[in-house]
């Protein structure tokens, strides 16, 4: 285990903000995690987990403690009855994995197609887009913890999954560190997508979707409104959509329409009866439109969601321009906005 004193970690990031790290880890394997987490036990050291660094938010001063960095690589499969499991080590990049599933004829991911990051945070969050989350195909999770000092696993029931949300972000954040993820795919034609702008998107195909014309489909969309690392794009200094979309019960939806004004506010059913609401939506109608700019940070030009660094940005700046938002929103419908990313 290689350990690196005041490292920069702006290059890591999506956003390319933030100062340096005191302590920084690139663990290749379990036993560099566990080594690592124990040389930060033994100094008292706050640690911060970065993946691929697609959803934090770097403090200008840097951090005094450890970064440990998860480059762990490797897979393992095993067939099933109904498919294929796969146990993904957590710092195999996303996407990749993504692709490589859908080229092996595999269904179950192929709408999480084009998401930025590492395997390993995946789990945090219940990373999800165009319909699917990680959850309805994650069966297990490895990972240390911090307070028994041993690794250990859950099933999907146990990461407690909800939107955006699981047991390690919400109950026992910072407890453990994930090391590895396994799915449970399915051969063949995936399930009709319920998304209605993916379902809009495809039009009219010959016969069922296949998993490699839905993530075809994916990656237009998400390039259409810059939710691509793409060096080219003066968007791509982003950690894509900044705010949870709020989800509220049918009579707080009706009291939000009403307040705004408006009788065809975007409105999404969801499972247990409440309603999921446009975060982006919400942002325009409080005076926010794409392209807006203040300073070196602003709004990405094609979609109200993502929050964008521009040339000498820092992270004062965006958290000020996140916290100004959230404040108009909640003035102008009387929505609090919770923060997607994570602020280190």
């Amino acid at each position: 285990m290689l350990i690196e004193t005041e490292v920069p970690l702006a290059p890591r990031t999506t956003l390319q903000l933030g100062g340096l790290a005191r302590y920084f880890v690139g663990a290749k394997s379990e036993q560099d995690i566990a080594d690592a987490l124990e040389f930060a036990r033994e100094r008292a050291l706050p640690v911060w987990v970065l993946g691929g660094g697609s959803n934090i938010v770097v403090p200008d001063a840097g951090l005094d403690g450890l970064v440990l960095a998860l480059g762990t690589q490797g897979q393992r499969r095993e067939d099933t009855p109904d498919g294929v499991r796969l146990a993904v080590d957590a710092g195999e990049k996303w996407d990749d994995f993504v692709r490589q599933t859908v080229e092996l004829g595999l269904a179950g991911l192929e709408c999480l197609s084009g998401i930025p990051g590492s395997v390993g945070a995946t789990p945090i969050q219940n990373v999800g887009a165009y319909g699917q989350e990680v959850s309805d195909t994650l069966v297990a999770v490895r990972a240390f913890d911090r307070e028994q000092r041993r690794f250990v696993e859950f099933t999907r029931d146990e990461c407690e999954f909800g939107y955006r949300e699981s047991r390690f972000k919400l109950r026992e954040p910072g407890r453990y560190v994930v090391s590895r993820v396994s799915f449970e795919l399915t051969r063949g034609v995936p399930a009709a997508p319920r998304y209605p702008e993916l379902q809009r998107a495809l039009g009219e195909l010959p016969g069922p979707a296949t998993a490699r014309d839905l993530r075809h489909t994916v990656l237009q969309l998400r390039s259409r409104k810059s939710m691509l690392l793409d060096a080219n794009d003066p968007n791509t200094r982003s950690c894509g959509s900044f705010f949870l979309n709020p989800v509220v019960t049918s009579q707080a939806a009706d009291a939000v329409e009403s307040r705004v004004g408006v009788n065809a506010m975007p409105r999404f059913p969801q499972r247990d009866g409440r309603v999921k609401l446009s975060a982006a939506w919400l942002i325009e109608r409080s005076g926010f439109e794409k392209g807006f700019r203040e300073g070196s940070v602003g709004i990405s030009s094609r979609h109200a969601l993502a929050l964008v660094c521009h040339e000498g940005a820092t992270s004062g700046e965006l958290i000020a321009l996140a916290r100004r938002i959230q404040s108009e929103v909640l003035a102008r419908t009387g929505v609090a906005l919770t923060p997607e990313p994570l602020f280190w």
